[in-house]
């Protein structure tokens, strides 16, 4: 039988076949048994990251040269939906890791900071956060208030403020926190936002309680009090001013991991729904024999084929090096929803079961809700996507 597994976007490689096995294999195996306890208990399993960050999972987007696996993009998201079908929480974390921070440093390090800090990452030896957002600046990061000023007793730097909804704020060993490092008499708006590179050892550094959230409850979010924090001058990743546009990049990137964590919700809910129906039995029959759960069943593997689709659409052309702000809307907008939409049938084809927590599609409703809102809403998308037609 095909299940939507079995359904990517073209052949695959010898390579992305290899890749592919080793982690559904290790998914299967290490992730998808206890993916229910850890959502009950919101425990950030942090052995099960160091052992995928050992098999190279952290680092699939770096290049070899910095001791990374030097992946395309595509089998990357390959990889990465094998381990969201098992549990979304833990997939957010490699999501992050091998887009947002890994892009800003290969892009804009110096050679020292990929030295000191890119090839750790790529080994799995560091848990690299992203911290963007802040109480009051969440669509509009343009609005953030954290400050960075010069150190007036040496030539680095000292950061105070409120950073909201980190990915692995309280469990990562390494931040990249985009700060304000305009004055506030001469604000530049956009232009006035840089990016630090925080090791969250540094004295100042003070993550909050993880956030209780309706899904991805294995995923480490908090808040960041920066509370002047000392950092040396060669703590600013590439030029000041610039961490707007390095975050935004990374975010570009970000959003096809999402859309895939989104393709493995989706893809995991469907697998498990072809299941139920089979066994479930009303009327002296199995409730799949009724066309009304086929055309259910019909909808929810097309919709999620086409946004697996469109995602490794939009990881070809970033590997061909094209401009894919608008592409990277339209896949993250596409695959969210969709994944809103396939947990939707899935709860309501499991019938009672589906609203009870003893049953799996109950925890992918939960997760599938916040794809259509992290690294950018739905909202947002549509803007991105609608600037693009009209030229503005």
């Amino acid at each position: 039988m095909t299940t939507v597994a079995d359904l990517p976007s073209g052949g695959l490689s010898d390579t992305q076949r290899q890749i592919v096995e080793l982690a559904r294999e290790f998914a299967r195996e290490h992730i998808e048994p206890h993916a229910a306890a850890w959502d009950r208990t919101k425990q950030f399993p942090r052995p099960t990251i160091d052992a995928l960050g050992k098999l190279g999972f952290l680092g699939m987007t770096v290049a070899e040269a910095y001791d990374g696996m030097g992946l395309d993009t595509v089998t990357y998201l390959l990889a990465l939906e094998e381990i969201a079908a098992a549990d979304a929480s833990i997939a957010v974390s490699l999501s992050i890791q091998n887009a947002i921070p890994a892009t800003m440093l290969s892009r804009h390090g110096t050679d020292a900071q990929k030295q000191r800090w890119l090839k750790p990452l790529a080994r799995g030896e560091l848990l690299v956060g992203f911290a963007l957002s802040e109480p009051d600046a969440g669509s509009d990061p343009a609005g953030m208030r954290a400050q960075a000023v010069r150190d007036g007793g040496g030539d680095g730097w000292v950061l105070n403020g409120m950073k909201a909804w980190a990915t692995n704020g309280g469990t990562a060993d390494l931040m990249m926190v985009m700060v304000r490092t305009d004055t506030p008499e001469e604000r530049r708006g956009a232009k006035g936002i840089s990016t630090f590179i925080v090791p969250t050892g540094t004295p100042g550094y003070r993550p909050g309680q993880p956030e209780d959230k309706m899904g991805l409850r294995a995923s480490n979010t908090s808040t960041i009090a920066l509370d002047d924090l000392r950092l040396p001058a060669d703590a600013l990743l590439g030029q000041e001013g610039m961490g707007l546009v390095y975050a935004l990049e990374g975010l570009e990137a970000g959003r096809l991991g999402i859309a895939t964590q989104a393709v493995g919700i989706s893809r995991r809910a469907i697998d498990l729904t072809v299941a139920y129906t089979r066994e479930r039995r009303q009327f002296e029959k199995p409730i799949q024999e009724f066309q009304a759960v086929q055309f259910k069943l019909a909808d929810m593997v097309t919709r999620t084929a086409a946004a697996r689709a469109l995602t490794h659409l939009a990881a070809a052309a970033k590997d061909r090096g094209e401009d894919i702000r608008q592409l990277a809307a339209m896949e993250k907008l596409f695959a969210s929803e969709t994944a809103m939409w396939v947990t939707t049938q899935a709860v309501q084809l499991f019938g009672g079961y589906g609203y009870m927590r003893d049953f799996p599609v109950e925890k992918l409703f939960r997760d599938a809700k916040v794809t259509e809102i992290y690294e950018g809403t739905s909202e947002i998308q549509r803007i991105v996507i609608a600037r693009g037609l009209t030229g503005r």
